[in-house]
């Protein structure tokens, strides 16, 4: 998901004050409340206010956005967003994870999923990670995690992926996923003021469930 479904300069929406994203769920609908998904090394939670700062100083690198749209430019930006965020999962519209290390709650990145078309039937996922946890085993554990939030919880048949044909690492974490190259679109991702070529990665629901590892989900209501 290289382009980001939110917009910085078209949210117009105050920051609450306090901001407090930290209220706690019992409900087992993720629209009231994103679960707790873990793994060996890796947890991923809702977003919270906390995790602007890291965030931003994370997710602004030019290693780490040159092939996403442009982030929020400030840490404020951030709180924007994850306000943002709250928004649009509570609509039913969209998902966002932090990533964090088990034992370390700092957020190192996030995990995102959109709904495409209707209540899921398709749906696009995307992710950011700080650059010094490439290659550390951190993004495989997390992608696994939101394709098992994505098939299981959202029920998700078709979950589509975009990558720049010139970004590399990115290409090969999808397929290192199960997704399958479609096809090429010419020309359909600005960055930085020039049109880039993407390709279309798929992942079927079935095709999936013929692979799968179960992972651990824990709604709010459901961790003692």
């Amino acid at each position: 998901m290289e382009q980001m479904p939110y917009r910085a300069d078209m949210d117009t929406h105050a920051l609450p004050h306090p901001v407090d994203l930290n209220e706690q769920i019992t409900s087992t609908d993720w629209r009231q409340g994103l679960p707790v998904l873990t793994g060996q090394q890796v947890v991923l939670r809702e977003l919270r206010a906390s995790d602007a700062a890291p965030l931003f100083e994370l997710l602004t690198t030019e290693e780490v956005s040159r092939f996403i749209s442009p982030p929020p430019t400030t840490a404020e930006g951030f709180e924007k967003f994850i306000a943002w965020t709250l928004r649009q999962r509570r609509a039913g519209a969209y998902a966002c994870f932090a990533v964090t290390i088990k034992g370390f709650d700092t957020a190192i990145g996030i995990f995102q999923v959109r709904d495409s078309g209707h209540d899921f039937e398709t749906a696009e996922w995307g992710f950011a990670l700080g650059s010094q946890f490439w290659g550390t085993g951190v993004f495989k554990e997390g992608a696994a995690l939101t394709l098992e939030f994505a098939f299981e919880t959202l029920r998700v048949h078709r979950l589509e992926a975009r990558a720049a044909v010139l970004n590399g690492r990115g290409n090969g974490a999808l397929l290192k996923m199960g997704a399958v190259r479609e096809c090429i679109l010419r020309k359909s991702f600005l960055h930085n003021g020039v049109c880039l070529d993407q390709v279309l990665y798929a992942i079927l629901d079935a095709d999936w469930r013929a692979t799968r590892a179960p992972m651990n989900i824990k709604f709010p209501s459901q961790v003692h």
